[in-house]
């Protein structure tokens, strides 16, 4: 005799059912990320989720599941199978980082990765445009977004402003000095952020090297990384870099950063020395991240990142809400 399924409670049934409109929405827009990737020859592959050795890099904590790591990106594996001889290749999967819940956060999210051989940031910067471009057509019908009562004006070219010119605009001190000050992210999340345009797309780019250890550095500005991200409304949507390509200068980055990591008494993890290993073979590629659950909020004009998802961290096992 089976036994029946156990009822979720009215304010669960409510919530899921309020937000169905938008997990259908959802369901579209990931039919169109697939779509741009496919009418460009990428490849979607699936890479383990649980991991033996993260990446180390700043301000991020793995999540412990047994004697594994629940991946913080799937970054690592991905460029091994660029160094296997893949080219153009993208996923869509969860991802995990501990202490992120917020409007915009959750401890377990959708990310959008992709990674294309022979490019750099700028191009990927131009394929970024084009990919959200696409989705907005695809989904909405134009190149307009209104969110927060707002319109995002998606056609032309999409600003560029290095994160030196943000600093010294915004804060009055270079990035370095912020670095220096141990404010580098509270500058740039409530001095910066808050005043970007929120009608057009902007790009940060050229952020400081110390805090991108897997990008390549900007040629004759050693402290400076190929790297940029992608705001809309004023929120971070995606994190893009040039490769780092060479194995030893690699090494050298994850060890002074498992070295600051023990003397800020945070957790080190073991040195992933498959990837390092593979790495001897890494042709010159870029890659972006692209938090999908946040392109689904604006795209939805959706107040929170909840509003998009199923499941949040607040509901138990039957789909209940906790009060």
């Amino acid at each position: 005799m089976s036994q029946a399924e156990p009822k979720s409670t009215p304010m669960g049934t409510t919530r899921h059912a309020d937000i169905k409109k938008n997990l259908v929405f959802r369901n579209k827009i990931q039919g169109a990320v697939r779509q741009f990737f496919s009418d460009r020859g990428f490849i979607e592959i699936e890479t383990p989720v649980r991991l033996t050795a993260p990446a180390p890099e700043p301000h991020i904590d793995a999540v412990v599941s047994g004697d594994h790591f629940l991946q913080a990106s799937p970054e690592l594996h991905m460029k091994r199978l660029l160094c296997a001889g893949y080219e153009n290749i993208f996923q869509i999967c969860k991802c995990f980082r501990q202490n992120e819940r917020g409007q915009f956060h959750l401890p377990e999210f959708t990310m959008l990765e992709w990674y294309v051989k022979g490019a750099d940031y700028r191009f990927l910067m131009d394929q970024t445009a084009a990919l959200i471009r696409h989705v907005s057509i695809w989904v909405l019908g134009g190149n307009h977004i209104s969110y927060n009562n707002k319109s995002i004006d998606l056609s032309g070219a999409w600003r560029k402003i290095r994160i030196a010119d943000a600093f010294e605009q915004y804060c009055g001190m270079s990035p370095q000095h912020a670095l220096e000050n141990d404010m580098f992210e509270e500058k740039l999340a409530f001095e910066i952020e808050p005043r970007l345009d929120r009608e057009h797309p902007i790009f940060l780019y050229d952020y400081p090297l110390e805090n991108t250890p897997l990008a390549a550095g900007v040629v004759n500005s050693p402290e400076t990384a190929q790297r940029f991200e992608l705001y809309l409304a004023g929120i971070e949507i995606c994190n893009g870099y040039t490769e780092m390509t060479n194995p030893e200068i690699q090494q050298r980055r994850f060890m002074e950063e498992l070295t600051a990591r023990k003397n800020e008494n945070r957790p080190v993890y073991p040195l992933p020395t498959r990837f390092l290993n593979d790495m001897q073979t890494m042709p010159n590629a870029a890659g972006c991240a692209l938090g999908l659950d946040r392109l689904i909020m604006i795209l939805a004009d959706a107040d929170a990142i909840d509003d998009v998802v199923a499941f949040v961290p607040e509901d138990d096992e039957d789909g209940a809400v906790k009060q």
